[in-house]
């Protein structure tokens, strides 16, 4: 008994294309061909397509269907490997879908990073924004105890920063600096990884400067981001006194 393409699609419960990319693929081998040209496909390709089939049912990669069902690697240990790339895959998306949950349930936002959701109340839009770069930016680690800074809950002086307008008066600016310069000591003094972050940079120290700059351009005022100077000056201050005096 032989069979055309389109039968064997049909019998396979699959397409013409799908068989064509498995001959390409070299999953499939090719079949005989009368002297007009038009394939012949036979039991033995059925039987092969079924497993391919199968395989790709059970989420095995195509690259890898040869070492599970076809190849010389034993498919227990093939198979194995690939469980535990499923197990990961499941495990993700069970944390997306609690992130989703959250997000419907109103206690979290979809504006900032995994693991920041049930902290967007202690953050603005802008702060929200800034998270999402940190993301980026910085190794796990770090981003642990940027989580611990921000679940600090806001103050006056954190709402007086994020409603300055850029043209500010300079003794607005100044007050408003030294309002938030003793918080921002305490970071400093408890994450001392924070005055030289170097080794805590996957994108490296140039690429995550020009992000970071870059960014809180975007995001702040010519008057923030006067205070923000102020403020880290002003820490640093603060932080240099305590050594001087330890």
């Amino acid at each position: 008994m032989a069979w055309s393409t389109r039968e064997l699609a049909d019998l396979a419960d699959t397409t013409v294309n799908t068989i064509r990319h498995y001959h390409r693929e070299g999953l499939l081998g090719q079949p005989d061909r009368l002297s007009n040209g038009y394939k012949q496909y036979g039991a033995r390709h059925l039987m092969r397509l079924l497993q391919i089939r199968r395989l790709r049912d059970l989420g095995v990669p195509l690259a890898r269907i040869e070492a599970v069902g076809f190849g010389e690697q034993p498919p227990a240990e093939a198979l194995r490997e690939i469980d535990a790339g499923l197990a990961a895959s499941i495990a993700r998306l069970e944390r997306a879908r609690a992130e989703i949950r959250a997000v419907l349930e109103g206690t979290a936002g979809t504006d900032v990073p995994a693991g920041f959701e049930n902290l967007t109340a202690h953050l603005s839009a802008p702060e929200r924004s800034l998270v999402l770069v940190y993301a980026q930016l910085y190794d796990e680690s770090s981003l642990e105890d940027v989580k611990r800074m921000v679940a600090v809950t806001p103050d006056a002086a954190d709402a007086a920063f994020e409603a300055l307008p850029a043209e500010a008066a300079e003794s607005t600016r100044q007050l408003l600096a030294e309002a938030l310069a003793p918080q921002l000591a305490r970071h400093l003094r408890e994450y001392t990884w924070l005055a030289n972050p170097a080794g805590r940079l996957p994108k490296g120290p140039r690429l995550t400067r020009e992000a970071f700059l870059a960014t809180i351009v975007e995001i702040y005022n010519e008057a923030q981001l006067d205070v923000l100077a102020r403020t880290h000056a002003l820490a640093t201050a603060l932080v240099a006194e305590d050594s001087r005096e330890g």
